[in-house]
């Protein structure tokens, strides 16, 4: 495990730009699905609540859970929508808690694709068509007026971000939802120019990004979240990421947070069994395959557990922002520990057991039991 004195300056702690939007640290809080919305996708009060939690606890940039831009791209319950005006009201409240304990806020909008829940929609919409297997949900072949309408529903959800008061948005482009699908030969099967080879792949993002930018001018900040591979064989490989990485700047974007994987093949962007020393920082080779092309800051997440770990990636340049999941939901307060040096480490076990049980309204820590009896204090300062 690094060693890392307290004594030393601390890069995390740095302010740094994301186009125009200036940051205290260089701490973000990954889009984390709250599952805190009423069935219109209206935020319920505990999200603002959360909201001004986190931004309470000094982290540089909070990034919302993901918000469906259509009806049609809903990927669960409890998600919130961004799908019209009528909402930018509710929406406004998360901006402005945020906003009041001083914090920084991006909406990360997203459509589920394929990758609605089973049941929850009657028509569910992929690039190509997709039988499934409950409880995943199949899905038709888009048309094309559909993929123009689906792009303008992003522009449009953009806009209403900005609106809104948010500071900026985030393009989802990972983990198995629409763009990701577009981008990824397993689902993307299409013999149009919107599939098939890596040029006609892309031509979804591009146009989304393009639209985007119509609708928030180009000195707002478009952040994506991109999946880098979709670790499969058939899927995109870590070199079509790393080429995808290298045009960003070009299309339009202001700073990309690298993930992976694909929910319905099982290989997720969430790992287990991640500490202080153990398994953490598990994207940072791809990180470090794309560094010679990234023309823009880069955020990495993916098991950031230790202020050593996160130093060092700083430090060594792989990466100019840290991202962090499960350790927000079990200390929204984290940031502020780890600069004052109450704690060099998460006290996060990793359990995955975040998510809301039948009885629950959104996320929250439910390991907490098992944080006290494993890991004292003094081993989650990393000692």
């Amino acid at each position: 495990m690094i060693e890392l004195s307290l004594k030393e300056a601390l890069v995390l702690f740095d302010d740094i730009q994301i186009g125009t939007l200036e940051l205290r640290n260089r701490l973000v809080r990954s889009a984390t699905a709250e599952m805190m919305a009423d069935e219109a996708g209206r935020p319920l009060p505990q999200m603002s609540e959360l909201y001004r939690d986190l931004a309470r606890g000094g982290v540089g940039l909070i990034i919302t859970g993901h918000m469906y831009v259509h009806q049609s791209g809903k990927a669960h319950p409890g998600m919130t929508g961004v799908t019209s005006d009528d909402l930018i009201p509710g929406l406004a409240t998360l901006a402005d808690a945020v906003h009041a304990e001083g914090g920084v806020v991006a909406m990360q909008i997203n459509h589920a694709g394929r990758q609605s829940r089973g049941g929850l929609l009657d028509d569910s919409i992929g690039p190509s068509e997709h039988p499934a297997k409950p409880p995943r949900s199949g899905a038709r072949e888009m048309t094309i007026n559909e993929i123009e309408m689906i792009i303008d529903a992003y522009a449009q959800a953009a806009r209403r971000a900005k609106e809104a008061g948010f500071d900026a948005v985030q393009i989802h482009a990972a983990h198995g939802y629409l763009v990701s699908q577009f981008l990824s030969p397993i689902a993307n099967r299409r013999t149009d120019e919107w599939g098939g080879s890596f040029e006609n792949r892309t031509r979804f993002l591009i146009r989304i990004v393009s639209a985007v930018r119509e609708q928030v001018g180009p000195d707002f900040p478009v952040l994506a979240k991109l999946g880098m591979r979709d670790e499969s064989n058939e899927g995109l490989t870590l070199e079509e990421g790393v080429a995808i990485v290298g045009k960003l700047r070009e299309w339009g974007l202001d700073a990309v947070e690298m993930s992976g994987g694909l929910a319905e093949t099982g290989t997720f962007n969430i790992a287990g069994e991640v500490g202080p020393g153990e398994n953490e920082a598990y994207f940072r080779s791809w990180a470090q395959a794309a560094r010679d092309v990234a023309k823009l800051p880069v955020i990495l997440v993916g098991g950031m557990r230790s202020l050593a770990t996160m130093e060092d990636v700083l430090t060594s340049g792989d990466a100019q922002l840290i991202s962090m999941c499960r350790p927000l939901i079990c200390e929204p307060d984290l940031p502020n520990r780890l600069a004052t040096g109450t704690q060099t480490a998460s006290a996060c076990v990793s359990r995955n057991r975040c998510w809301p049980r039948k009885e629950d309204i959104g996320i929250s820590c439910k390991c907490e039991g098992v944080i006290r009896q494993q890991r004292t204090p003094q081993q989650a300062a990393g000692h």
